[in-house]
């Protein structure tokens, strides 16, 4: 793939990943806003203005219209609102390209925001909130980055809080898309059969807007680690279920870290896959977990790495031990040689695999290009993971699992919450 990225007058910069043997392409749009950018009264604001961008246009009125049009060309599209960013993409046959890049720019930059559309959707994303809320093994995550976190908005729900969106106000949500949807942030990923005439269309449909005349935002607070307060922490959210969630964790690396491939690396051989150390010794031998992984979520600043287990009442404090012995473990032995092969081999695979779809790969290139400095081509990024090293994993794993900054999250029937800390010895 020959990677080409420029920028427009306006500031967007591009990104075109022409694709062999495929006849699908995508358009994929990410813009620097998530939720660590919002003020307090504004939390759930990136993604509340996400949900209203396939509400219609003043060319596209409504919904129906959007959806039947894309429906029509057997299109994908889908947003998504992080922390530190917000994306929208569509997906369909090349030839349809033009209608693409036509629809998803007149949606950014020409919503009309319709009053009652702001209602109903304040309605659906209540109710989405509700789910996470009803559903452990998704609000386990939120609960543990909100304690991670603390003291600083990447602790903040991506959904906001729900008294925050029932306050939050039409006018609000559109000043606050001036102010952050501007066209010098913009990051416009195009993959797949690439029209030959692809520099004109997105100039035509994405260089035309303006900055506008709102004033900057200003940027988000940096996240630093040593910070925090000295732990160990536990977090419990009480709840009557059969199975306990639970997720720990610390503080790891984010985008553009030289470190990133070792902790990768760290977190296949700790609970990344099925012959994983947490996998082996907690669910295979143990019979203690229907579930249990590791994994790491990367910020602009900062990254989380973190295990998660879905267990038994009667068994969460074996089984808690056990994952705290196997994280001492990377700490104080040397992985083999085999076991970081196959770790590595894991992840080259996992690269591989997910780079097979137009949408997967604009995505891939876009996201570089919005927070590194260089762009990686997969060849690139997979030869940094071969060349870790397994004194490099245990640096990592030192590093990361320092016992001050451990924090613990878990949902389950509880009454005495403070018995968790007692655990928390790594």
């Amino acid at each position: 793939m020959m990677t080409v990225s420029y920028a427009l007058k306006n500031g967007s910069r591009i990104v075109l990943v022409p694709m062999q043997e495929t006849k699908a392409f995508t358009v994929q749009v990410l813009l620097p806003v998530g939720s660590r950018h919002e003020s307090r009264v504004m939390n759930g604001g990136s993604h509340f203005l996400e949900h209203m961008m396939f509400k219609g246009t003043k060319r596209r009125p409504n919904t129906q219209i959007i959806s039947r049009a894309l429906d029509a060309i057997g299109a994908e599209y889908n947003a998504f609102t992080g922390k530190d960013h917000t994306g929208y993409y569509i997906k369909a046959a090349a030839e349809h390209a033009e209608l693409l890049l036509d629809m998803l720019s007149d949606m950014l930059y020409h919503s009309i925001f319709d009053p009652k559309e702001f209602e109903r959707e304040r309605t659906v994303i209540i109710e989405e909130i509700h789910m996470y809320e009803d559903n452990p093994m998704m609000f386990v995550d939120e609960l543990f980055e909100q304690e991670l976190f603390r003291g600083n908005t990447l602790g903040w729900r991506i959904s906001g809080a729900r008294e925050d969106i029932e306050k939050m106000k039409l006018a609000d949500v559109a000043t606050y898309r001036k102010k952050h949807y501007r066209p010098s942030g913009l990051v416009i990923a195009l993959a797949g059969k690439i029209p030959e005439n692809a520099r004109d269309l997105v100039s035509r449909y994405f260089d035309a807007t303006k900055e506008p005349s709102i004033t900057k935002p200003k940027p988000f607070a940096t996240f630093h680690a040593a910070s925090m307060s000295k732990g160990p922490k536990a977090v419990h959210h009480y709840k009557e279920t059969e199975q306990v969630q639970c997720m720990l964790g610390f503080p790891g690396y984010g985008y553009g870290d030289k470190r990133l491939a070792a902790q990768s690396v760290l977190s296949v051989i700790l609970g990344g896959n099925m012959s994983s150390r947490l996998f082996t010794q907690v669910r295979e031998r143990r019979g203690l977990a229907y579930m249990v992984r590791a994994g790491v979520s990367p910020y602009q600043d900062i990254g989380a790495f973190a295990v998660q287990a879905g267990l038994r009442k009667d068994k969460v404090d074996e089984a808690l031990k056990i994952i705290l012995s196997e994280l001492k473990k990377t700490k104080d032995v040397v992985v083999g040689a085999a076991e970081l092969r196959r770790a590595k081999e894991y992840i080259k695979g996992k690269i591989t695999l997910g780079l097979e779809e137009s949408n997967e790969v604009a995505d891939f290139y876009g996201r570089q290009e919005l927070f590194q400095k260089k762009m990686e081509s997969p060849e690139e990024k997979i030869a940094k993971i071969m060349a870790v090293t397994a004194k490099d994993v245990q640096t990592a794993a030192r590093d990361i699992f320092r016992v001050e900054r451990l924090r613990l999250a878990v949902i389950g029937p509880f009454e005495d919450a403070a018995r968790f800390q007692k655990l928390l010895r790594v």
